[in-house]
């Protein structure tokens, strides 16, 4: 007993040694950073509320960003790495100089921000020590010195930007699949661009400004240099003159005989074409196999039956060809056109009030998700084309970006990323042969609840945004199988006057006010629906009926029998485990607070993500360092059963 006690005020005597040693370690770096006493930091006042300090956790420093201060000193390494903590570091467009440490005290960090600074030397090898890293931002620097082969070691890589910068050497075969912006251009880099499944994803914008580049992405052939092969005489070198002039005589005559033929060809289609547009009147959305077959989303064999193989084929307008927009910052960069898509073999993922959702997979390999919506014609094309752009702007780790969209005449389409590791529908309700739906062990629900709300928050920055069809089939597994929202901010763009109902499956999942499709949704209703999400993950059953009018306030009673009657003996639901109770509790509360019929009374997403996160705070010290990652019990048993398709294809 006497032991148990000295350890608790160990404990507790830790707790403010932890906070200063942030501070400190902060204010050792604004000595190196901030030779003009531009930062306001001092001691006395809580950290977390020190300029900069965007986000923190029990004291440590979890995000800080200080950005445009015009910082003019040096980055100190041995006080940066003592913020093991950080997720977000950033210190871009500054005036920072020198090296950029080593930051192998980093461990936890995602997302390095220090572009436009004037850092010089090297790019630091060990960044590839810090396995969590998804973004890294180092352009508008004077760095020189090749780029480190060993980022090949970062698996989650996300975004690598190193454009404006002295950079020498060649590209290395970047093949990390997660990887989807990706620029070096105007360095000093030569040789061949490898021919990666993931580097053929980008067209010469990535690449521009490096004149001793070659390669397929850029459009310019890789030429042997003279040394590479034998020399010739003189006398052979005439006849091999002699020999091209008879070569380019008959090349000349077969392309122009080949460009008569062609003429010849184009009038005819232009013949058809008008004929054709004479019988029909316009043009008709047509797909592969048949008419039918293109108007209900699946092809036809040559036997009648339904496939779901076909070819997206979209209206094009009275005018031809439609336009195919990218959306956020680097989406131009991606090396796919309209045509690609055109030529894309589909297949059908599912059908909503919304439109149908195709896997389209580019004759390149590269896969993207195209949406089809149903109402082409609502809204106006302005006012679709602005929501659209704002909802492009929307880049967060637990959304799944919107990168382009196409629009003509009777035909809207939304492009997505494509997500292979399927939907959190399949990971909570598994398949027959798996054994079913069963809940998910609390620290896997702590770790997609805060993902989703996390995501929520972002939508609901910007006033009168919501996600408005919140449910598990919307949420999609990431690569790390991290939960991604997407289907957001679509309810806009759903005509008013449309009679069609949205099924059982969804129908619940909404708040009761807003049930009536044609009553917008609101953010509030959005916390409803997180409620719903959240009840779901605990006792992996799918709301076929209103659980607040069906339960009441004995929604917790209900979930604990449901997780006595699902989960096996000597699971940590049903072995008392006191620490298990009250995160069980803990994520009860939160549930019912968002259930809460009365409108006014459910917290805000913001207030959510605060309280998931202190609750997987506590959560930590009970596990493992990994479990916040690769949770134990149903989560890992899950995946492992999931059907993962085949990256290299990608």
């Amino acid at each position: 007993m006497a032991i148990g006690f000295c350890l608790f005020l160990l404990v507790l005597a830790a707790f403010p040694q932890v906070r200063s040693g942030d501070a400190e370690a902060l204010l050792s770096l604004k000595a190196s950073i901030d030779p003009l006493g531009v930062l306001q930091w001092q001691q006395g006042i809580d950290v977390c509320k020190w300029e900069g300090v965007k986000q923190c956790l029990n004291g440590r420093v979890m995000k800080l960003v200080v950005e445009g201060f015009n910082l003019s000193g040096r980055l100190n390494g041995e006080s940066l790495n003592q913020l093991d903590q950080l997720r977000v570091l950033s210190f871009k467009e500054n005036s920072l100089s020198g090296e950029i440490p080593q930051l192998a005290g980093l461990v936890n960090l995602k997302s390095l921000f220090l572009n436009d600074n004037r850092f010089s030397g090297g790019i630091p090898a060990g960044l590839s020590a810090l396995h969590r890293l998804k973004v890294v931002v180092l352009s508008g620097n004077g760095l020189s010195g090749p780029i480190p082969r060993s980022l090949l070691e970062l698996s989650r890589l996300y975004v690598l930007y190193l454009q404006d910068n002295q950079l020498s050497g060649g590209v290395p075969p970047f093949s990390q699949n997660t990887l989807r912006f990706f620029n070096v251009s105007n360095n000093l880099l030569s040789g061949e661009i490898p021919k990666t499944a993931v580097l053929v994803r980008f067209n010469s914008s990535s690449f521009v400004g490096n004149a001793d580049l070659c390669g397929e992405q850029i459009q310019k052939p890789c030429i042997l240099s003279p040394s590479s092969s034998p020399s010739m005489a003189p006398s052979k070198n005439l006849g091999h003159r002699k020999r091209n002039k008879k070569l380019v005589l008959i090349i000349v005559s077969s392309v122009g005989g080949f460009a008569l033929l062609c003429t010849a060809t184009v009038l005819l289609i232009v013949c058809l074409r008008k004929r054709r547009k004479g019988k029909e009147g316009r043009d008709k959305v047509v797909a592969r196999g048949g008419d039918e077959g293109a108007r209900s989303g699946v092809g036809r064999d040559d036997s009648g039956r339904a496939s779901k193989q076909g070819s997206l084929s979209w209206d094009q307008g009275g005018d031809g060809v439609g336009v195919l927009a990218f959306l956020g910052p680097g989406d131009q960069l991606m090396s796919y056109s309209m045509e690609d898509l055109l030529k894309a073999s589909a297949e059908t993922l599912g059908r909503g009030t919304m439109g149908s959702t195709y896997k389209a997979v580019m004759e390149s390999g590269y896969i993207v998700t195209v949406k089809r919506l149903k109402e082409s014609r609502y809204p106006r094309m302005e006012e679709f084309r602005r929501h659209i752009e704002i909802l492009g702007r929307l880049r967060h780790p637990n959304l799944v970006p919107l990168r382009a969209y196409f629009h003509a005449k009777e035909e809207r389409l939304l492009v997505y990323d494509y997500f292979p590791n399927g939907s959190l529908f399949s990971l909570v309700h598994g398949t027959k042969s798996a054994g079913g739906s069963k809940p998910l062990h609390w620290t896997s629900c702590l770790k997609i609840a805060e993902d989703l709300a996390a995501a929520l928050v972002h939508i609901h920055q910007n006033p009168g945004l919501t996600h408005g069809n919140l449910k598990a089939t919307n949420v999609l597994l990431g690569s790390d199988f991290e939960s991604c929202l997407t289907d957001y901010g679509l309810t806009p763009l759903r005509n008013p006057d449309s009679h069609e109902e949205p099924g059982a499956s969804s129908l619940f999942y909404r708040a009761p006010e807003c049930r009536d499709p044609r009553k917008p949704v609101t953010q509030e209703a959005d916390v409803y629906s997180y409620g719903v999400l959240l009840l779901e993950l605990l006792t992996g059953k799918t709301p076929f009926q209103d659980l607040v009018e069906e339960h009441g306030s004995d929604i917790p009673k209900w979930v604990r029998s449901v997780r006595e009657e699902t989960t096996e003996s000597g699971d940590e639901h049903s072995s008392g485990n006191e620490g298990s109770e009250e995160k069980l509790n803990a994520l009860l509360n939160i549930a019912m607070a968002c259930v809460c019929v009365a409108v006014g009374s459910r917290p805000a997403m913001k207030d959510v993500v605060r309280m998931i996160r202190e609750a997987r705070a506590e959560a930590q010290t009970q596990v493992s360092s990994n479990s916040s990652d690769h949770s134990p019990g149903r989560w890992s048993d899950t995946v492992q059963s999931l059907t993962r398709e085949d990256h290299s294809s990608i």
